[in-house]
């Protein structure tokens, strides 16, 4: 598979990445916008996941119920994500299929028609899909943290946004919100597949060329300074089962910090992996936290988390407590393993070893022509392209020292929030 892609920017703004791949006659079609919950306001929060789901309501050209219809009848598959600091929509066609996608896109990157009573329907369907995550003692705990981690960037707000905002977001609000970010001067174009690139550049040229850009709004910088004393968030609910979240603050994806993190979290916890489509896993049992906690019958898992983000986000631990064991004992045990991560040298075999399986977790979440769509436009929500092809070389830099190092800058007890879920006691 090449590494070869060609850039284009059009007069409009609009970046196109194209990246031909010849294994199969299957092209994948992606449009990245930079809005997500980072571009959020009070009061208005999870309003770019609704924008997200009005996109799916029909234009005047595809009306609602069209278009999943005819991308299915062409063979197709299609869907939509929006996160932190992104929002995504994608098909996945046969090649010579691929016009309908483009079309498509095209058309809702502007003619969306928010009706109002499909405003009013999809208020009760997120609303629902708020009211059934908090069911959920992980989304309760991680959504409390959040708020504990981060005083004032918008990435304390869960992407679905607060059940207060999806009450009062009006279908103005919506629209103004789509008009403003759903423009060709804040949005990337991403094709991998089975095309020649000169005649699918000038298909793409062809539809959004016209498209006039709209100004977006600066956010200037959110960054906030690093938390200086541990906070500690308990949370009680239905259920059986007690977690233990531990976060900290992470490096953001274009610092050189952030790849020192990744190998950090694959010695520590076993690789997190970046791309949403999976690809493969990889056995986190040589890690030190399952070697300490799950091998030793502390706890039932132990997982970690990093997440590629355009600012600083979280490194977070999650443990679910073994019934026979208490979140106490565990937590001596984890605090145990930090203080010998920070104290004691780390072996290069051990170094080695992480770096072999985060690179192997990352190749697994590359192999298709999907996956190759999905990594020209993610990349370049937080960084630029090199950013994907330098990611196995800038991990191999990482040693033992510049590990160790970080980790004392991070991991530090003062910049934590640690957080338990401890089921309700029900009457006997």
């Amino acid at each position: 598979m090449t590494d070869q892609i060609v850039s284009f920017n059009l007069k409009n703004g609009l970046k196109i990445l194209l990246k031909e791949i010849h294994t199969s006659p299957i092209i994948s079609h992606w449009v990245w916008y930079r809005v997500g919950s980072r571009y959020e306001t009070a009061g208005k929060t999870g309003i770019s996941h609704w924008v997200e789901h009005m996109q799916f309501k029909g234009t005047p050209t595809f009306p609602a119920g069209v278009l999943d219809r005819a991308i299915s009848r062409d063979g197709g598959l299609w869907n939509a994500f929006t996160h932190l600091d992104w929002t995504t929509f994608f098909e996945t066609m046969p090649a010579d299929k691929i016009d309908l996608s483009l079309n498509l896109e095209a058309d809702r990157m502007v003619n969306s028609v928010f009706e109002p009573e499909e405003v009013a329907s999809e208020r009760t369907v997120i609303i629902s899909e708020r009211e059934g995550s908090e069911n959920d003692p992980l989304f309760k705990l991680e959504e409390a943290m959040q708020l504990a981690a981060f005083k004032t960037h918008p990435y304390r707000n869960e992407v679905i946004g607060s059940i207060e905002d999806l009450r009062a977001i009006t279908r103005d609000d919506l629209y103004h919100h789509y008009r403003t970010y759903y423009n060709p001067a804040n949005a990337v174009v991403a094709m991998a597949g089975d095309f020649k690139t000169d005649e699918m550049f000038e298909k793409i040229r062809q539809r959004y060329e016209p498209i006039t850009a709209q100004e977006v709004p600066l956010t200037g910088d959110l960054r906030e300074p690093a938390l200086q004393k541990e906070e500690l968030i308990e949370v009680t609910g239905p259920g059986e089962t007690t977690y233990i979240e531990m976060t900290w603050r992470a490096p953001a994806a274009s610092e050189e910090d952030f790849f020192i993190f990744t190998v950090l979290d694959s010695l520590f916890t076993g690789p997190s992996g970046l791309n949403m489509f999976g690809g493969g896993g990889i056995s986190n049992k040589t890690s030190r936290l399952y070697r300490a906690l799950v091998e030793k019958e502390f706890a039932v898992s132990v997982n970690g988390s990093l997440q590629a983000t355009l600012d600083p986000y979280l490194y977070g631990i999650t443990i679910t407590v073994r019934p026979d064991s208490s979140p106490e004992n565990v937590l001596q045990k984890l605090d145990d393993e930090i203080a010998r991560l920070l104290d004691s040298p780390v072996s290069q075999a051990e170094i080695d070893r992480a770096v072999k399986q985060a690179r192997a977790m990352f190749v697994y979440g590359s192999e298709n022509i999907t996956n190759q769509g999905f990594w020209l436009g993610y990349s370049e929500m937080f960084s630029h392209y090199s950013w994907f092809l330098e990611y196995v070389k800038n991990l191999e830099q990482v040693t033992a020292e510049k590990l160790l190092s970080k980790a004392r800058e991070y991991l530090s007890p003062q910049r934590r929030v640690l957080g338990i879920y401890r089921p309700e006691e029900t009457p006997s």
